[in-house]
């Protein structure tokens, strides 16, 4: 059963290096590819390593509606048995604000023969769909999002199409990886190209294909941004999962403001996700370069603009318009927040995030006003905040719980490292 948790973390600012080992959970973008990978296959696949949070608990749910039987032996485990095909579930399939999840299986349901709603909740709702469902409707599926934000509803013959397929990548790249994974049910070879050069964090798509291709699935770049996908299907295999390098970013951004030393038991250079990319350049505090270009690792930029908000000089986070349609717009959400903790720290300039590091925060003493942070029931806004709390005092976190999206664990890290949390009202 989750732990019930308070509906408010006030941070005590630790005043000294904190140091100790941590081990990140698994990562969530691998989870929920090799989930539905496994579920795609004809045989049973162990998926080690795996990440246990809420968005995967909800792929996971999903999975077991369409016939695939999921176990979970262990706290990192999942084992997946199927028949290599989804059956119609009984009701539309339920998977919250899981981003991942809600697109992937757009797609994938299409390979179903009969009708499949994608549903979410009311912050899904509002996250954009219509490329995926465009690029469906271009090989002959029936799908529809009158929104164009789910539900979807998706009329599936039993088959996913062929020839080529366009998508316009530029607001994610999960649309590209969704169709990818579906590909090799096509009638014949399915060639997925972009529409335009414009994609969200392209390693994830890089991600995708050294998935696919682990378990069976055979897929070659031919030009750049095309991808040819052969009608293979997939076979059952087991897969370690690596650590989740989004989660790591916190663990650096940790170092960085105390001065301490973490042991993740992985380097950063041995993550093969996007996101790790950050290390580099969280490691420069309190010298962070003048402008980041945040397009390939997007969901470490709310840690990185909470660190550089005590760097010496400004910083400047460009390459984010993709963060607006995030869990929440977290460009607006970070510059509200930085601002709640000191008026005027961070600007929005279009789609670029001006943070105007004060170094005198620095000092904790300096601060006694409470600062009520708002974290839009967003997970990496509460975590990345938390970071603020180690270097300036009063930093309280709202709905502290909406971390278990990713990493349901991440205050009880807090804890292991010897930081005072106190819950309030």
């Amino acid at each position: 059963m989750p732990k019930t948790l308070p509906a408010a973390y006030t941070i005590v600012p630790p005043g000294r290096p904190l140091s100790g080992r941590v081990s990140p959970p698994g990562s969530k973008s691998i989870t929920n590819r090799v989930l539905l990978l496994a579920a795609l296959a004809d045989g049973t696949s162990r998926l080690t390593g795996a990440l246990k949070s809420k968005d995967t608990v909800l792929m996971a749910q999903a999975l077991r509606q369409m016939g695939v039987t999921v176990e979970e032996p262990d706290a990192t485990t999942f084992l997946v048995t199927s028949s290599g095909r989804l059956r119609v579930p009984d009701a539309p399939l339920f998977l919250g604000n899981a981003g991942t999840a809600t697109r992937f299986l757009t797609a994938a349901v299409a390979i179903i023969d009969g009708t499949v709603v994608v549903d979410g909740d009311e912050d899904m709702h509002l996250r954009p769909i219509k490329p995926l469902v465009d690029a469906l409707n271009s090989l002959g599926i029936d799908a529809t999002a009158p929104t164009g934000c789910p539900p979807v509803t998706i009329h599936g013959a039993g088959r996913f199409g062929k020839g080529r397929v366009e998508i316009d990548a530029s607001l994610s790249s999960q649309y590209v990886s969704a169709l990818l994974m579906a590909a090799p049910f096509g009638d014949g070879p399915i060639e997925v190209a972009l529409a335009g050069q414009d994609i969200g964090a392209r390693g994830y798509v890089d991600l995708t294909l050294a998935a696919m291709r682990a378990f069976g699935a055979k897929v070659d770049e031919t030009a750049p941004g095309t991808w040819q996908v052969e009608p293979t299907g997939y076979a059952a295999t087991d897969f370690h999962i690596e650590p989740d390098a989004s989660a790591a970013t916190y663990l650096w951004g940790i170092e960085a403001l105390t001065g301490g030393k973490i042991d993740l038991g992985v380097a950063a250079d041995a993550f093969t996700q996007p996101d790790a990319a950050a290390q580099a350049v969280i490691a420069q505090f309190p010298d962070m370069p003048a402008v980041i270009d945040g397009s390939q690792m997007q969901d470490a930029v709310p840690t990185m603009a909470v660190v550089a908000a005590f760097n010496k000089s400004t910083v400047r986070f460009v390459g984010i318009a993709n963060l607006r349609v995030k869990e929440t717009d977290r460009i607006r959400a970070v510059a509200n927040e930085l601002n709640r903790i000191k008026p005027g720290l961070a600007v929005e300039e279009g789609d670029e995030l001006v943070v105007h590091s004060d170094p005198d925060l620095l000092n904790a003493a300096q601060r006694n006003a409470t600062s009520r942070i708002e974290t839009y029931h967003d997970h990496r806004i509460a975590m990345s905040f938390a970071l603020a709390g180690l270097r300036v005092g009063g930093v309280t976190i709202l709905d502290p719980a909406c971390t278990g999206k990713t990493y349901p664990d991440y205050w009880d890290m807090l804890q292991s490292l010897g930081v005072t949390m106190v819950p309030t009202a």
